[in-house]
């Protein structure tokens, strides 16, 4: 499979002596913890629990201030975005992963720049306007209560070598104050993990009380895993007070695809076809969001369905690191209300990049949702050496060689039905992702008396004149087509690092199949819902208390293993994991040790671990242990 050296790259080392190495993972892991929980901490401070979304702008501010940030309006709009509805614990930590405390050595540099005689202060007269003109502009009545503050100001002068004491002490403090507001109470202290990048899926108590029994009777007909064992112990592993844990370790072989029973085109030539193209999007909270589908058939027949990602690449040697995505289809029977939500199948069936389900379907409309684990699909860490040039020129601006690549793959990528055209439904896909706003039936007549159309569709042609227009109309100012770029999944050396082109097909054996794709979002309760029933019903359980009211259900693939837990209580449970003895795997949390909160009647993710090197042996080694 592709970027299978990126993935060797990213193995354990064996060169590293092994006392350094356990002091780097003990140093590793208590900075983990630290971190998580100051979050937790902070997020107490504003927040009954951590179950608890933040619902607006305001309090987000104000929980990051908790956690010892002082967030400017832009760094707030960048997680809040016109998209966002809600953010999350999760989305919390990620964010304060992201946005590192200031340090008073870069507020006494960016001062002093002001400070040409070095004197320590500033004339009052400079800071008005220099805070009112510059950067992101604050108002007069902010200023002046700036200047009001008794300890940094005296003879009409701001000495900010007082203000950065005072900032730092501030922020200090306010995460201290949340520490010890943490510390008061016993049983939040024993809650000082966080998880990351999961929501916890809060079902209907009837999904709980159905399926719990029956997948926890499963354990006393067969084996817990087949590849590996589950034991149960006593005795807490590194965790921090708990009453039980279980501990599942399952080893795995290189991945192979010898017993895969997929069936495509080759071998359904009768058959009759449709297809579909989407993209998988990283927001900046690291939520994944994709397009979402409905199947329609109009009689009962053998189905096949089919994901798997594409390469877009115009151009020689550039890196297509999205191909080592993973992927998959939830196929859900279409019900009038969510909570009657039918999961028909998902996507097991393996051959090399492609995924897919094959059985019988009834006649009628279907939910296909796309889902990725996000264990190879998340936020680059790597340092862009060179910006590319969008546009050259002094006078007469024209795009370049790269920038019209880049145009062109994103026209692949939101020509949904692929037939070379983009329909005006299509473009409103692009425009909603990168704008917000949808084109109306009047300004796409515009469109088609000034570019390039066919049948009401506007042609490769069009779409590329229509973009570079507006490049050559900014200008310089290249500001809002970085925006629609960064939106589309590509970073500043124009390498398409946030975005993962799929494509979708379905095979009908008795009649014609349509696919549509609906919207483009997260995959919501819905997909949480799915995921959570395919694992309880296809994989292993194994209680954790003698009520059988906690339950841990493990499924594994070739490819991948998810874990859930079921909480058929009347109150929340805090589960702790710890993953240190897992070999050559990746977890879609990106920790090591982490703890989860579920709520009472419910079920959630815990994890989902893939491979690094897909061509070596892996272990999945997890204990879970009960919180006090």
């Amino acid at each position: 499979m592709a970027g299978s050296q990126e993935s060797n790259a990213s193995l354990f080392s064996d060169q590293t002596p092994s006392q350094e190495s356990s002091q780097a993972k003990r140093s590793q892991n208590y900075e983990e913890e630290t971190f998580y929980k100051n979050c937790r901490a902070a997020y107490l401070a504003v927040f009954k629990s951590s179950l608890e979304n933040i619902k607006s702008k305001e309090q987000l501010c104000l929980v990051l201030q908790q956690a010892g940030r002082n967030p400017s309006q832009k760094t707030v709009n960048k997680y809040w975005t016109l998209q966002t509805t809600t953010l999350n614990f999760d989305d919390f930590c990620f964010i304060l992963k992201q946005e590192e405390p200031v340090r008073k050595t870069e507020l006494l540099k960016a001062f002093a720049k002001i400070d040409v005689n070095n004197e320590g202060c500033i004339l009052h007269s400079e800071l008005y306007k220099l805070l009112t003109t510059r950067g992101e502009k604050m108002t007069h009545d902010e200023v002046n209560a700036i200047t009001k503050l008794v300890e940094v100001n005296s003879d009409g002068k701001f000495d900010y070598y007082k203000f950065c004491k005072l900032y730092m002490t501030t922020n200090e403090q306010c995460l201290k104050n949340a520490l010890e507001k943490l510390e008061v109470d016993s049983k939040l202290k024993r809650q000082q993990f966080g998880s990351q990048l999961e929501t916890s899926s809060e079902l209907a108590t009837s999904l709980i009380s159905k399926t719990i029994p029956k997948t926890a009777r499963k354990t006393e007909s067969k084996p817990m895993l087949k590849r590996g064992h589950c034991k149960t112990s006593s005795q807490c592993s590194s965790a921090p007070s708990c009453k039980a844990s279980v501990s599942s370790t399952i080893s795995m072989g290189a991945s192979s695809n010898k017993h895969s029973k997929l069936i495509e085109a080759n071998a359904a030539k009768e058959w009759q076809q449709a297809q579909s193209k989407g993209c998988f999007f990283l927001e900046e909270s690291g939520e994944i969001i994709s397009h979402k589908y409905k199947l329609f058939l109009s009689q009962r027949s053998t189905v096949c369905i089919t994901i798997n990602p594409v390469n877009l690449c115009q151009m020689e040697g550039k890196p297509s690191p999205w191909l080592v995505v993973d992927t998959a289809l939830y196929i859900l029977k279409e019900n009038e209300t969510e909570e009657n939500i039918q999961l028909v199948g998902f996507t097991e069936l393996r051959n090399k990049e492609v995924f897919g389900w094959r059985g019988e379907l009834e006649g009628g409309v279907y939910w296909v949702i796309p889902f990725t684990t996000g264990c190879r699909f998340r936020k680059s860490k790597k340092q862009i050496r060179r910006e590319a040039k969008l546009v050259h020129g002094d006078g007469e601006f024209t795009a370049t060689k790269e920038f019209r690549a880049a145009l062109s793959e994103i026209f692949e990528m939101i020509d949904l039905d692929g037939n070379g055209f983009l329909s005006l439904e299509e473009n409103n896909f692009f425009e909603m992702r990168t704008s917000g706003e949808k084109c109306d039936e009047e300004a796409w007549a515009i469109c088609k008396e000034n570019f390039d159309m066919k049948n009401n569709e506007l042609t490769r042609q069009g779409f590329m004149d229509l973009n570079l227009m507006e490049a050559s109309q900014q200008g310089r100012d290249l500001s809002s087509l970085w925006m629609t770029l960064r939106s589309m999944g590509y970073n500043k050396a124009l390498e398409l690092t946030e975005a993962c082109p799929f494509s979708i097909r379905v095979y009908a054996e008795k009649c014609k199949p349509r696919i549509q794709p609906v919207c483009l979002e997260a995959g919501g309760e819905q997909l949480k819902t799915a995921i959570c029933m395919s694992v309880a019903n296809k994989g292993d359980a194994k209680p954790m208390d003698a009520s059988e009211n906690i339950v841990i259900y493990t499924y594994k693939s070739d490819t991948r293993i998810t874990s859930v837990i079921g909480n058929k209580s009347e109150s929340k449970t805090v589960i702790h994991l710890n993953n240190e003895q897992s070999r050559n795997c990746v977890s879609n949390r990106g920790l090591n040790t982490f703890a989860i909160e579920v709520a009472s009647n419910s079920m959630m993710v815990c994890q989902h671990v893939m491979p690094q090197n897909e061509q070596e042996e892996w272990i999945y080694s997890c204990v879970y242990s009960i919180l006090t």
